[in-house]
């Protein structure tokens, strides 16, 4: 994206009209750049001042819907009283060519040529911030890593330890210095193991090539543990829960006063020339780029299904016309009827012997802060002019005459809304004939838009998508929360979230419009609540089923139990970050739908859930979700655009249903690292003892045996046991986040203590049996040979009689089998990874490892005791170590898989999405184990259950008991500014 934006060539106004080319990191604010005819892509943000351009934003709002850019107004001509207003690339973006976006189009009048002035450049512009934030992110931090490095410190300490037991055990028995710096370093990289790096990478790399044969690339791979922990998933809503744009569904019209039935076909005769069809045909944003119609998605469906034409003015009528040449809009020769109906009333107003279309005379273009647009028109050859308005059904009824309204609007409104609709209302009204054509291009927009005749309502509808509401409700079941973060209107959003399954039909929708501190007011927030929203005319918001509200009959108790999600726009998101900071953590609970969000706001809103301790994904399809998409802990995109830039993983299939493979991989490979890191700690620990315990008679394990031990088990286990893939469905049970976690430190702390007892077991009865049986031990009389013997007193020799003794041998066969032990009992499966006999390269070499072993220690081979410098011992010992790796086996098995996962980690460490301990399980014949697990474990419990460990947890605790929240209905919560003494301010709410 950087590379890119420095390559670009651009022309600019020099002194005496001449016109320069340069790069376009040359470009300084102030500098006047021409925008060429054909179009270019901005190299930096620029303010128009001559002619029209027709701009395709989607870099930046992630909407790819042509935008008409105007110059900017001169105020000494244009409007009278704003000589004081100073340019702002927020309140004049209509003005405003952003860096980035594509100018497709550009429009100049009289000959003059389409010029802009710089205003921003390099990182100081839009683009150039989000591409800041794509480089330089906040760094995400995950406890998994964290408590890696305290583990590690933990192996440091033991090692440490090691080390200086070594160092006096070899001072004491009087050894070389330069062996004790030998021995005393080597007990520390087999404390600290140098493959766990690798190690931990393995299963990553594994989950990665399964992702990828799902259709799903990753460019982080460190992020894919971080998805297997995920507990809060932001969808955009254009485009990933719905299809792209709106449809048709019908028109009502409004006659006398009263609705008509619903109409699916505008497309007719009778309507042609109807003021309701002419309203469709001339209130839109709609311009032809290369012969092809475009704009809003909302227009273009609107204008294709009336099957109209549209008309503009070519480049050589505007180069020689002034810019009042009007855009015409007429119906096709078949819509037309053949003969005019005079004998209609409705109709005389267009009865005309020729052609019958309609010029636009003036737009006044859509804002979202008035919810409506309008334009002026005239019928060819008609005298008056008209004014079309359309927008929010409440703002259009407001500016309607009363009595042209029906009665049942808000009712038809309301049950429109309720099934999910998205509602537009049409008005009309005949400006009077004294309004002449260049008046009209001066007129205000309030003096067009009132005492308008209200003409019905067009109903639309934006679909889901067909996997949405599947894909949700699997994430419900995994306890997995689900916010909708869009562009979008409030509106459409909330009907959505209703539609998909994200807010259930009988909670709670409480709207929080907040409003910034104005004329000496302090910032305040209007709880609306979403049922009551169409009674009132103070927010555009629109009911979904919502359960009615009883204020006077409802208790308190009922009152708090119903589920309640918080809706809010971008500005008010905007204003309670500023003003309410207080409030947000709450907010962020219970927050569900967040609309009209710009793109750095969706980043400030994922970081506020991060700031509550949850772990958020993001999902989104267009640029303007980048920033947020790199934020959270798991971004995903479903476009292979400028969002795969910051995205760590893209889907190649457009779908939603990319979320759970991804959490279900996430949580399978965080699993896998897990038993990764608890067998290599179990390895290095298991290792350490034994080489503790030799180190302790002066022996030692041979240079081949550390080598079989490394290679032939360690590296081959840790490579297939990762291979485990991802359990088939997502589960509501998630894994630990970090490894400082009860379960999994008394899954370590366990098998340390069950292979140093066994290990000790065979180490001690190994001597004990040696004086019971002197004449069996075959090195002891070598052994004592090379201890009294000077002549024998080398190096290799010396080593080969150290080694070669019943020590070492039942060390080295009891520590082998611990190894392999230890690999089947961390290979979990289920909840998370698929079964452990389902991982064919890991049994077969587990089966083939212990056989092999098995047969050397029963039925010993001359050259590979050679090799391995073992001692041939007698049968009857060989059948002690038999039974004692028998019951490790059988032990370290039934705790790690029978008490840990039964009674611990279903009563201990089970949590429900509240924060609260319980002790449910979903396996009938346990009962009496989790009774007994209550009983024996309820101190433990009644301990943790007050102090959840993630914020979210706790702040749900509080609100509980908090019998002012959730915010009652039509309530006002005001900001109140504290001064302390150090002159900071601290924000307090009170209600």
């Amino acid at each position: 994206m950087v590379a890119t934006h420095s390559t670009v060539r651009v022309s600019v106004c020099r002194v005496n009209e001449e016109i320069e080319e340069i790069f376009s990191t040359d470009l300084v604010p102030g500098d006047v750049m021409i925008i060429p005819l054909n179009g270019t892509v901005m190299p930096c943000d620029a303010v128009l001042i001559n002619g029209t351009c027709i701009v395709n934003e989607s870099m930046l709002t992630g909407e790819s819907v042509p935008v008409t850019k105007t110059n900017l107004p001169n105020p000494s001509v244009d409007i009278k009283g704003t000589g004081e207003e100073y340019y702002s690339p927020e309140t004049h973006k209509r003005h405003t060519l952003f860096c980035g976006t594509t100018v497709i189009q550009t429009r100049f009048y009289t000959g003059e040529l389409v010029k802009a002035i710089v205003v921003r450049t390099g990182f100081s512009t839009s683009k150039g911030q989000l591409v800041r934030s794509i480089l330089y992110p906040k760094p995400t931090d995950f406890k998994l890593y964290r408590d890696a490095y305290l583990f590690l410190l933990c192996l440091v300490v033991v090692a440490g330890i090691g080390f200086i037991f070594t160092i006096i055990n070899s001072i004491l028995n009087q050894k070389e210095v330069q062996e004790i710096i030998i021995k005393s370093l080597d007990i520390i990289t087999i404390t600290v193991p140098p493959a766990l790096p690798a190690a931990m990478t393995a299963g990553i790399v594994y989950a990665q090539r399964r992702l990828k044969k799902v259709g799903i690339f990753c460019i982080s791979p460190q992020r894919i543990n971080i998805c297997g922990q995920l507990n809060l998933v932001c969808f955009d809503k254009t485009g990933t829960l719905t299809e792209d744009g709106l449809d048709l569904w019908g028109i009502q019209r409004v006659e006398n006063t009263r609705f008509l039935l619903p109409e699916d076909n505008v497309c007719s005769e009778m309507l042609v020339k109807s003021q309701f069809v002419a309203c469709m045909a001339t209130c839109h944003s709609l311009t032809k780029i290369e012969g092809i119609l475009s704009g809003d998605p909302l227009d273009l469906k609107m204008f294709e299904a009336i099957g109209w034409i549209l008309e503009e003015a070519t480049e050589e009528e505007t180069a020689l016309h002034n810019r009042i040449m009007p855009t015409v809009v007429r119906p096709s020769k078949q819509l037309l009827p053949e003969s005019t109906a005079s004998g209609n009333q409705e109709m005389e107003l267009f009865e005309l012997p020729a052609i019958y279309e309609i010029g636009i005379v003036r737009q006044f273009p859509f804002s979202s802060a008035l919810q409506r647009m309008s334009v002026v028109a005239r019928v060819l050859g008609d005298k008056k002019m008209d004014a079309y308005m359309k927008g929010a059904p409440e703002v259009i009824a407001s500016l309607c005459k009363p009595e042209t309204v029906p009665v049942d609007f808000e009712k038809v409104l309301e049950d429109y809304t309720k099934q999910g609709f998205r509602v537009i209302a049409l008005a009309h009204r005949k400006l009077e004939s004294k309004l002449t054509w260049h008046k009209v291009q001066h007129i205000s927009r309030d003096a067009i838009e009132n005492n308008m005749d209200f003409m019905g309502l067009i109903i639309m509808q934006n679909k889901l998508k067909q996997e949405t509401p599947a894909v949700l409700e699997d994430l419900h079941k995994a306890n997995i929360r689900t916010v909708m973060v869009t562009g979008d209107n409030m509106l459409t959003a909330v009907s959505v979230a209703r539609d998909c399954g994200m807010i259930l039909p009988q909670d709670k929708v409480i709207i929080a419009e907040a409003l910034p501190p104005k004329d000496g007011k302090v910032a305040k927030i209007i709880w609306h609540y979403a049922d009551s929203l169409t009674q009132c005319n103070e927010s555009s918001a629109i009911d979904s089923e919502a359960i009615p509200i009883k204020f006077g009959h409802d208790s308190l108790e009922d009152f708090q139990s119903t589920p309640y999600h918080f809706a809010m726009n971008g500005k008010s998101f905007s204003v309670i970050l500023e003003h309410f900071q207080d409030l947000v953590p709450k907010l962020m609970l219970h927050g569900t739908v967040f609309a009209r969000m710009a793109p750095d706001q969706k980043t400030q809103l994922i970081e506020a859930l991060q700031n509550v301790d949850y772990f958020v994904g993001m999902c989104g399809d267009g640029a303007n979700d980048c920033g947020a998409l790199k934020r959270a802990h798991g971004g995903i995109s479903l476009s292979e655009l400028e969002a795969s830039v910051a995205s760590p993983f893209t889907s190649k299939t457009p779908s939603i249903s990319c979320v759970p493979n991804l959490i279900r991989e996430g949580r399978a490979a965080l699993m896998t690292s897990f038993c990764v890191f608890k067998f290599m700690a179990l390895y290095s620990i298991i290792q350490y003892f034994s080489v503790t315990l030799l180190y302790s008679i002066l022996s030692n394990l041979g240079d081949f045996q550390f080598l079989f031990i490394d290679l032939a088990i360690i590296l081959v286990v840790v490579f297939t046991m990762s291979l485990n893939p991802a359990w088939k469905e997502l589960v509501a049970q998630r894994p630990p986040s970090g490894l400082i976690s009860g379960a999994l430190l008394f899954s370590v702390l366990s098998q340390i203590i069950i292979s140093v007892g066994f290990q000790s077991l065979g180490f001690f009865w190994v001597k004990q049996y040696k004086v019971c049986d002197p004449y069996s031990d075959v090195c002891n009389t070598t052994r004592s040979a090379c201890w009294n013997s000077s002549h024998l007193y080398n190096g290799t020799e010396l080593d080969t009689c150290e080694i070669q003794n019943y020590e070492n041998t039942t060390v080295f066969f009891i520590s082998s089998f611990q190894y392999l032990t230890v690999a089947v009992a961390f290979s979990k499966g289920k909840p998370f990874r698929q079964p452990c006999y389902k991982n064919y390269f890991f049994v077969i070499s587990v089966i083939i490892l212990y056989v092999f072993i098995l047969f050397i220690m029963l039925h010993p081979v001359a050259s590979v005791d050679q090799v391995l410098e073992i001692v041939y011992v007698p049968y009857q010992w060989r059948i002690h170590m038999l039974i004692i790796v028998l019951i490790n086996a059988f032990v370290s098995i039934t705790v790690e898989s029978f008490f840990l996962d039964t009674v611990l980690w279903k009563v201990v460490f089970n949590r429900d999405k509240q924060g609260e301990y319980r002790f449910t399980t979903t396996q009938p014949p346990q009962e009496s184990v989790d009774r007994w697990g209550k009983c024996c474990l309820s101190w433990a419990l009644s301990c943790r259950k007050k102090t959840p460990k993630a914020k979210y947890m706790y702040l749900a605790q509080e609100l509980k008991d908090d019998p002012e929240w959730p915010p009652k209905p039509q309530s006002t919560t005001e900001a109140k500014t504290v001064v302390k003494e150090n002159g900071s301010c601290q924000i307090s709410t009170i209600a």
